[in-house]
């Protein structure tokens, strides 16, 4: 194999296997199919299953939803196949784990690069095109040696082009959606190139289609070496994720795996090293202090960082994501979050301000100051929100307190009130609360009490990630 095929798709010819599918279509079990070849490496195989009875199509969905943190079942699920439809890199998931590499000669030998923008996408003008490849070089030159010089003829080290289906490369695009583009690993000739998919609608900052910042600073993860990571979190995750071009920071993980190809950047200034990388909330870790967590349209959702995870309780799926991901407009950090299910609203707290979204579509007039809500001056942030589902109140935490707002009134209900005296079993400050299935549940710190708010009865005290299974079940 030569190292650029190393970094991409596979294009193998059609076979006949008996895919494990929980009740879905023939059409789904195909397209499954055509998606383990083309990013796990599933091989034509003939005859018997392989060792103990599992077959190479089983053996791949359990590769696959390993990678991605799904439940690992072997079989076509719901969540599985869902995960298979969104629009991401054409680019293979073969290596497996966190950050990773093509290999330790798949590297550029010089830190002085050389690019050249062959042609344009008619979805955007040529200075957004310009200003989103140069601003996608410099996350990756911000951390590393590397510098980026771009050149107008020639042939450059890293040659970038928009094209549609069968473009030249023996790697055809497939239409609207699903691959967004796909980058060769560093070597001679079409090693460290970057093709997007013409078949997209990329945008300069809008999440009306896919921005072009995003798919391009990937692909060039790819065009210095790197492979992609299955940190959710991470640049080189292999799913697209909306992030705003204008705050993005790289994440350690992406951090880490250049640095170890080209080390970091000798430049660097010490006193102002500038945002710090995140890194992405692990749900195993035992110090974990949550944000916020909130339901939304039956679903759970639990708040980290700039990150969030979702559990639909009726299937027991999780999934982490980012929070621009789904709501471009909201802040990240969050200090509370709750859902009106009478105004069908989610509300979000930073600071001494609220945005509202219906769904994921920000409500015309926010962010609001919180005074909004009727709180008193003295009242500088929330800490945590609940919505009592049986009196149809909202309960907005404040260090050792709360108030009860009405929100058909859109007003405050009587005096602060203390939490000891309602949830006698929490001492320290309020960090998230949230109803599910009559209990309320109190977080503070890292732990998390289950209550009956209507009789103040306390049943049991548990870990603030009770609901968020280690490695996903």
């Amino acid at each position: 194999m030569n190292s650029f095929s190393l970094c991409i798709l596979l294009s193998l010819a059609g076979a006949v296997y008996c895919l494990p599918v929980s009740g879905d279509s023939e059409q789904d079990e195909r397209f499954a199919e055509n998606y383990l070849k083309k990013f796990f490496d599933l091989k034509e195989e003939r005859g018997p299953t392989g060792r103990g009875g599992i077959s190479p199509v089983t053996k791949k969905l359990s590769e696959m939803q390993r990678f991605f943190g799904l439940k690992i079942t072997g079989t076509l699920t719901a969540e599985t196949l869902t995960l298979m439809k969104k629009p991401r890199c054409g680019v293979a998931d073969v290596n497996l784990g966190h950050f990773s590499t093509f290999g330790k000669n798949l590297k550029w030998q010089t830190n002085s690069l050389t690019y050249r923008i062959e042609n344009y996408t008619p979805d955007m003008s040529t200075a957004e095109v310009d200003e989103s490849i140069e601003k996608a070089l410099q996350v990756w030159a911000k951390v590393t040696p590397l510098r980026f010089t771009r050149i107008y003829s020639g042939t450059a080290d890293i040659m970038i082009s928009f094209g549609r289906q069968e473009h030249g490369d023996f790697y055809p695009f497939d239409g609207p959606d699903g691959t967004l583009a796909h980058a060769f690993a560093p070597s001679p000739g079409i090693g460290g190139d970057a093709h997007f998919d013409d078949d997209e609608t990329f945008t300069f900052r809008s999440t009306a289609g896919y921005v072009l910042f995003m798919v391009a600073a990937h692909e060039f993860g790819h065009s210095l070496g790197l492979s992609h990571s299955n940190d959710p979190g991470a640049l080189m995750y292999p799913v697209y994720s909306y992030r705003n071009p204008d705050k993005y920071v790289l994440p350690r993980d992406d951090v880490k795996g250049i640095q170890s190809l080209y080390g970091p950047n000798p430049d660097k200034d010490p006193i102002q090293p500038g945002p710090t990388a995140p890194t992405t909330p692990d749900a195993c870790d035992s110090n974990l202090v949550l944000d916020a967590v909130t339901t939304l349209r039956g679903e759970m959702l639990f708040f980290k960082g700039s990150f969030f995870w979702r559990r639909d309780p009726w299937q027991h799926t999780l999934e982490q994501t980012s929070i621009q991901n789904f709501w471009p407009e909201a802040p990240v950090d969050i200090d509370a979050a709750y859902e009106s299910q009478k105004s069908d609203r989610i509300y979000f707290f930073k600071d001494d301000n609220v945005w509202a979204f219906r769904g994921y579509d920000l409500v015309p007039g926010y962010p609001k100051t919180f005074k909004s809500f009727g709180l008193p001056e003295k009242v500088k942030k929330i800490d945590a929100a609940l919505y009592d589902v049986e009196s149809g109140k909202t309960l907005l935490f404040f260090g050792k307190h709360y108030y009860s707002y009405n929100e058909a009134k859109s007003s405050i209900i009587g005096v602060k009130k203390s939490v000891y005296k309602t949830f006698s079993k929490v001492t320290g400050k309020v960090t998230a609360a949230f109803q599910y299935r009559d209990f309320t549940y109190i977080y503070s710190g890292t732990s998390m009490y289950e209550y009956d708010l209507r009789t103040k009865w306390f049943f049991r005290e548990l870990k603030n990630n009770y609901f968020l299974p280690c490695s996903n079940f």
